[in-house]
């Protein structure tokens, strides 16, 4: 049995919930989860990769059992959080699995930090227009005319029933769906004050958009060993956008999984495997 620790650590004044397992003389893997979920997205990875690795997984701020800092979060501030967060746990060098928010969440500590990164897993975290589908047309407009209008109408991605449609479309079964995810998911996005922060991160994801060009840059001058494991069918981030990379990591490893958005509820041990296979070589570089 793996043995997994919670733990709760101050960051700047605020709580940083999270989940550790894995001896610490191994190599180091950072997990970052996405939208609404928390660090309980890699209930299942964890286990298959403890063996080999150190892993830490924490719930971004405003997630999960970490602190809320309350209205006007930013995807800058989730950053320097996490940032400040892998220094106070004494990390210096350790590879990032990045999904959904967590993707842009990762990239600007790999941007700002690029020899710390020994490599990344971009699970349905995107980083290239052509990777984002039709189903942000709401949030964009909320982007370009930040009206109260436009900010109501975000809260049907709010909805129980929206949180469950997250896991379950594009799943070829959905019975291999757990409903605890979506249920704890869902728990946590009816706290209150919960909404009005998520609608705040709506509004400010076009600064991930934004900060594109400066993502790939890093991609192109670094070329860090890349994997990018995706739900094939996911709604929101299309399969173009894991094939994008390798126009600027040309030996970034592409893999494609028949599931949607989290891949993870049905895929944790293809996922895990292909990650052994991928990280392998790093490690021993």
């Amino acid at each position: 049995m793996t043995s997994i620790r919670y733990r709760k650590l101050a960051v700047d004044g605020a709580g940083i919930f999270y989940r550790e397992a894995g001896s610490p003389g191994a190599p180091k893997l950072l997990l970052l989860h996405g939208f609404p979920t928390a660090s309980h997205m890699f209930r299942d990875l964890i286990p298959l990769l403890a063996d080999r690795f150190h892993l830490i997984a924490p719930d971004l701020p405003g997630f999960g059992q970490s602190d809320s800092p309350g209205r006007g979060l930013t995807f800058d501030r989730i950053a320097r959080s996490i940032d400040r967060f892998t220094e106070l746990v004494g990390w210096d060098r350790y590879a990032l699995y990045v999904f959904d928010y967590g993707a842009p969440t990762g990239f600007r500590l790999a941007v700002k930090h690029p020899e710390r990164i020994t490599a990344i897993i971009s699970q349905n975290g995107n980083a290239y227009a052509e990777g984002l589908s039709e189903g942000w047309n709401p949030i964009r407009a909320y982007w370009e005319t930040p009206s109260e209008a436009n900010r109501e109408s975000l809260r049907q991605f709010l909805k129980p029933e929206t949180t469950i449609w997250q896991y379950t479309h594009g799943v070829p079964d959905a019975t291999r769906v757990s409903p605890d995810g979506y249920s704890l998911d869902n728990f946590y996005l009816g706290r209150p004050g919960t909404a009005e922060v998520q609608l705040d991160l709506f509004g400010d994801y076009q600064s991930n958009v934004a900060l594109y060009p400066k993502f790939q840059e890093y991609f192109r001058s670094r070329r860090p060993a890349l994997l990018a494991a995706w739900g094939k069918n996911d709604p929101f981030f299309l399969p173009a956008g894991a094939e994008a990379f390798k126009r600027d990591i040309p030996a970034a490893m592409v893999r494609f999984f028949d599931t949607g958005h989290f891949a993870l509820e049905t895929h944790a041990g293809e996922i895990a495997a292909v990650i052994r296979e991928f990280l392998g070589p790093v490690i021993q570089a």
